[in-house]
């Protein structure tokens, strides 16, 4: 999957075939990411809105089993729980659940320290509009 124009965020999920749990995928944060410049110089942490936006990319990555396509419609709730930092492998385990008409996909990135985030996403079935 090819990364979003509009971001700035080059790493892209790769699918874990082999997960028993769910589904899940791992991205590389290389050191040369062009967000770590100016967030905390001197010091650099991957931003929040940069894993939420793996997150995402993961979930369109493997989307729910109905073989539809997904489209964002909103971010329910996102909890930061320790830095992300360059060279860091991060691991998103993701559950998907239809909730009424939309599909809601929690998941839970960490990195070899332990959990970095929760983010709980809203999805409507289609593509997005043109």
């Amino acid at each position: 999957m090819a990364a979003p124009a509009a971001s700035p965020v080059r790493a892209v999920p790769v699918v874990d075939r082999d997960s028993a749990g769910g589904p899940r995928t791992t991205v590389h944060v290389a050191a040369d990411e062009q967000v770590f410049p100016g967030h905390y110089p001197g010091f650099p942490i991957f931003p929040g809105v940069c894993v939420v936006e793996l997150v995402h990319r993961s979930s369109l990555a493997t989307p729910p089993e109905t073989g539809a396509p997904v489209t964002l419609q909103a971010i329910e709730s996102t909890r930061f729980l320790s830095p992300v930092f360059p060279g860091d492998r991060l691991t998103i385990e993701l559950k998907w659940a239809r909730r009424g008409e939309h599909w809601r996909c929690d998941a839970v990135a960490g990195t070899d320290r332990g959990r970095a985030a929760t983010v709980r996403l809203r999805f409507t079935e289609g593509s997005p509009p043109c």
